[in-house]
């Protein structure tokens, strides 16, 4: 049996084979003694054969653009206004004292 991790860089330094239908890259994977998992993960197109096989946990999914400190947000889309401190708001004049 070919290891998995040399197969997946395979797969992915070969655009012929990155690119390949499912059906194609089943052959490639039959021919080379993949393992079951590996073939499970094309068939299905879901990567949890393989976390099984690596025996990985399923990771929490939180979608990056949400995550603080992820993403390109230098024009300042999503940013809250913030208040204008520079000119403070009109306060009453003071009253004056008209007893004088």
């Amino acid at each position: 049996m070919t290891d998995t991790i040399e197969l997946l860089e395979a797969i992915g330094s070969d655009a012929s084979l990155r690119y390949a239908q499912a059906g194609e890259l089943q052959a490639v994977l039959e021919q080379t003694q993949a393992s079951a998992e590996l073939k499970a993960a094309v068939t299905l197109g879901d990567s949890a054969p393989l976390r099984d096989e690596f025996g990985l946990q399923q990771m929490p999914q939180t979608p990056q653009s949400n995550a603080p400190g992820h993403g390109d947000d230098e024009d300042g889309e999503g940013d809250v206004p913030q208040p204008d401190r520079h000119h403070p708001k009109h306060s009453p004049e003071p009253k004056r004292d008209s007893s004088h």
